[in-house]
């Protein structure tokens, strides 16, 4: 799976924008909690080089980068979860769920 990393807070306009074409996942992830890193394999394992078609994914580290998570949930809305899987499309977030909610084929559906 190829991530596009999100490490700066400008890039969510340029989310934004992408999102009028292609949804895009946004994935919050903590890589101090195990159910992170559960969450994190469950996506990548499942992820098929054509997934990159119909949703672009990125990744937020949130222990570098705290406050670009802080961003995501007050410009979507979204209380902050960790970990956290949000879709994004025309501008607006249209799925977000955290912990063991979040799942590859869920995630999947909404970009078919």
């Amino acid at each position: 799976m190829n991530w596009n990393n999100l490490e700066n807070a400008s890039q969510l306009a340029a989310i934004n924008e992408e999102s009028k074409t292609i949804p895009v996942m946004l994935f919050k992830h903590s890589t101090r909690c195990s159910i992170s890193d559960m969450a994190l394999n469950r996506i990548q394992s499942n992820w098929k080089d054509a997934d990159n078609q119909h949703i672009k994914p990125y990744y937020l580290d949130l222990i570098a980068h705290r406050d670009i998570s802080s961003l995501i949930a007050e410009q979507y809305g979204i209380e902050h979860q960790s970990p956290q899987a949000l879709i994004i499309s025309n501008g607006e977030c249209i799925y977000h769920e955290s912990h063991t909610n979040i799942r590859y084929n869920d995630i999947i559906k909404l970009g078919k």
